[in-house]
C-alpha cells in the first residue's frame, strides 16, 4: 500500500485549540490493520483531554477514541479474520492482550495499556492503525456513524449496568442524558428494568429520553431526589446511574436510592464528592460503584443488541462535522458549555 501521508486534527497543548496537520500514514505489523476512518465520535472526554484535565501524552496527539471504519490494509496475522473492505468499530483500549489484567478480562486496568486518541493516536484522521483483536466487525444494520457511538458512549453505559447488577423488575434514575444516558436509558429496560428515571436539565433531551420510554425529570425545575422518591412512594431506586461528573449530580445519585441500592459514578469531574456516611452509606447499605471505560468481550454482545435494534442508536448522532480543526473546535467549545446535541460526529 502507498499512502504516503494523511490529514489529522491534533491537540498540540493544553487549553489550546486543536490544528489540522498533514501527517504520515501509520505502518502496521504482521498483527495490526490498518483502518480508513468514516466516522469518529466527539465526546466529552475529548473536552476533559483539550483542557488539560485529564491529561494527554505524549502531545501533539491526534485525539478521538470513538471509530467505526474500513480496514484498508491487515498485517500478515490479521487475514485469516480481516480482509480489506470489511467494516469495523474500533475498541479504544490498546493493550498487551498477556498480563494478569488482560488474562482476567480486565484489560482496562492494563499497566501498558494505550488509550486511542489519549496515549496513542486516534481517529481525528483518515486513518488509524489497531492491532487486529481491537477490531470487530460492524454488522451491517449499523451504520458507521452509529457506530462509532457504540464504541464509548453505549460501550461504558452497558458496562455501567453490568457493574451495578441491575436485575429485571428493578427501577433505575440516569443523571445525564448526553450519548451515554441515551444508550443507558435504553439499556436499563433491556436489562428489565421496568421504570427508568431520565434526570437532565435540558427539555430537548428529556422528550427524546421520553420516547425511548423513561420518566423525565426536569432537575432545572424540581429536585430530582425530591420527584423520583415521590414517584416511587418514598422507596428510591434500586440502581442510579451518574454521567456528568459533578458533586451534585453524584450526591442526587446517591440520595435517591432505595435500601441496598446502588449508585455507579461514571462522568468524570475533578468535584470531590461529600457523603453523610451513616445516612446515605450503612444506613440504607447503600453502595457506591466506579465504572471506568468497558471491556472488549461487552462488545459483540453490544454490537448484536444494536443490529437487532434492542438499543437504538440512529437518533444519538445530531449532527455531523468534516474533519476539520475549526469546526471540531466549535464542537468541543459547545460540549464544554453542556450544549451541542446528543453527539457530533467527524465524517472524514
Amino acid at each position: 500500500l502507498t499512502l504516503a501521508a494523511m490529514k489529522a486534527v491534533r491537540m498540540v497543548a493544553v487549553g489550546k485549540p486543536l490544528e489540522l496537520f498533514d501527517v504520515p500514514v501509520p505502518t502496521i505489523g504482521e498483527r495490526d490493520v490498518l483502518v480508513r476512518v468514516k466516522a469518529a465520535g466527539i465526546c466529552h472526554s475529548d473536552v476533559h483531554y483539550r483542557a488539560g484535565t485529564s491529561p494527554v501524552r505524549p502531545l501533539p496527539m491526534t485525539l478521538g477514541h470513538e471509530v467505526a471504519g474500513v480496514v484498508e490494509e491487515a498485517g500478515s496475522s490479521a487475514r485469516d479474520r480481516l480482509r480489506p473492505g470489511d467494516r469495523v468499530v474500533l475498541h479504544y483500549n490498546i493493550t498487551c492482550g498477556d498480563c494478569w489484567h488482560c488474562s482476567t478480562g480486565n484489560e482496562q486496568f492494563c499497566p501498558t495499556g494505550l488509550m486511542l486518541g489519549h496515549f496513542t493516536d486516534g481517529g481525528y484522521a483518515e486513518y488509524v492503525r489497531v492491532p487486529a483483536r481491537n477490531a470487530l466487525t460492524l454488522p451491517a444494520e449499523i451504520g458507521f456513524e452509529a457506530g462509532a457511538t457504540l464504541m464509548c458512549a453505549s460501550a461504558t453505559s452497558f458496562h455501567a449496568l453490568r457493574k451495578s447488577r441491575i436485575r429485571a423488575g428493578e427501577q433505575a434514575a440516569i443523571f445525564g442524558i448526553g450519548g451515554l444516558g441515551l444508550s443507558a436509558v435504553q439499556l436499563a429496560r433491556a436489562f428489565g428494568a421496568v421504570e427508568v428515571f431520565a434526570v437532565d436539565r435540558r427539555p430537548a433531551k428529556l422528550e427524546l429520553a421520553a420516547e425511548y420510554g423513561a420518566v423525565p425529570v426536569d432537575a432545572s425545575k424540581r429536585d430530582p431526589v425530591a420527584e423520583i422518591r415521590k414517584a416511587t412512594g418514598g422507596r428510591g431506586v434500586d440502581v442510579s446511574l451518574e454521567m456528568i461528573g459533578r458533586a451534585q449530580t453524584m450526591q442526587q445519585a446517591i440520595r435517591c436510592l432505595a435500601p441496598m441500592g446502588r449508585a455507579v459514578i461514571v462522568g468524570i469531574g475533578s468535584e470531590a464528592l461529600s457523603i453523610d456516611t451513616y445516612r446515605e452509606l450503612l444506613g440504607g447499605e447503600a453502595e457506591v460503584i466506579g465504572s471506568n471505560d468497558h471491556l472488549l468481550q461487552e462488545l459483540p454482545q453490544l454490537l448484536e443488541m444494536a443490529r437487532r435494534g434492542i438499543l437504538d442508536t440512529s437518533r444519538v448522532v445530531t449532527r455531523t462535522v468534516p474533519l476539520d480543526a475549526s469546526a471540531i473546535n466549535g464542537a468541543l467549545d459547545a460540549l464544554e458549555r453542556y450544549e451541542g446535541g446528543v453527539r457530533t460526529v467527524i465524517v472524514p
